[in-house]
């Protein structure tokens, strides 16, 4: 059963702060992501960026449903083929390279969500076609959003985009509700019909995410690391802010 918490004016005042943070912690990591850069190092900025903002990283110690230990690190770095959910280790960045940085933050018990995919160096004209529509993808279903639309607005305009720019939209992968928690209802799904699913209430925070993959649009699970990866090893990347509902329009609180 779908149960949606909804958000106060004060809520979502505590929420743009924690956002914030988040943004310019991502904006950062980003600028920081260059070839012979360990993932390690940039997971190292960023619980020192969240701690120097009094905030602490939602995704350390968190533990995902099914998963039996804590996730280790701030931040999620997926590079090329992976997703989402990618350990943060000793891997050195490479010319070339795709890279997604997933964060999230909490700040005074308010948490944000977001995302950004960046190439290293120079990369294949297919790497920046791929980063551009799904950063696209996000905008435009950014814009779909209305007080008293509906989901599949969100859906329909993620999954038209992807479909533009020859690209697929991966399976199984969605956003979700974010606010009290990491994780709440409801599900925000990358594909859909305009006019259709549950109504985009004033009050209702949700994490936009569109993952895109160059090749299958399915994904294979690694149980070790909570991970997924394009089953076919094509590239992906991954693009996210959290959205907040209100009475007369939208805020982005993660920009």
């Amino acid at each position: 059963m779908t149960k949606i918490r909804l958000k106060s004016e004060e809520d979502i005042a505590m929420l743009r702060i924690s956002g914030g943070i988040l943004a310019r912690t991502l904006k950062s990591l980003a600028a920081d992501a260059r070839e012979g850069v360990t993932l390690a190092a940039l997971d190292k900025k960023a619980r020192a960026y969240i701690a120097a903002a009094g905030a602490v990283p939602t995704f350390l110690g968190y533990v995902p449903e099914g998963m039996e230990q804590p996730y280790p690190a701030a931040i999620c770095a997926s590079v090329n083929d992976t997703v989402v959910h990618g350990l943060p280790g000793n891997y050195a960045l490479k010319e070339g390279d795709v890279l997604s940085i997933d964060l999230g933050v909490t700040y005074k018990g308010y948490v944000t969500d977001g995302a950004t995919t960046v190439g290293i160096g120079s990369i294949s004209k297919e790497a920046k076609a791929l980063i551009a529509a799904t950063k696209e993808a996000l905008e435009k279903a950014i814009k779909a959003c209305a007080p008293h639309g509906r989901m599949g607005d969100i859906g329909e305009a993620v999954e038209k985009t992807a479909k533009k720019a020859h690209f697929r939209v991966l399976q199984g992968l969605t956003g979700h509700g974010v606010g009290f928690e990491l994780h709440e209802d409801p599900t925000v799904y990358n594909y859909g019909k305009q006019g259709e699913g549950m109504e985009l209430v004033p009050g209702l925070v949700i994490a936009i995410e569109p993952m895109f993959s160059a090749g299958s649009p399915y994904v294979v699970h690694d149980p070790k690391d909570d991970s997924f990866a394009t089953k076919d090893g094509s590239l992906s990347a991954h693009f996210e802010h959290t959205v907040a509902i209100l009475e007369k329009g939208i805020e982005v609180l993660t920009k």
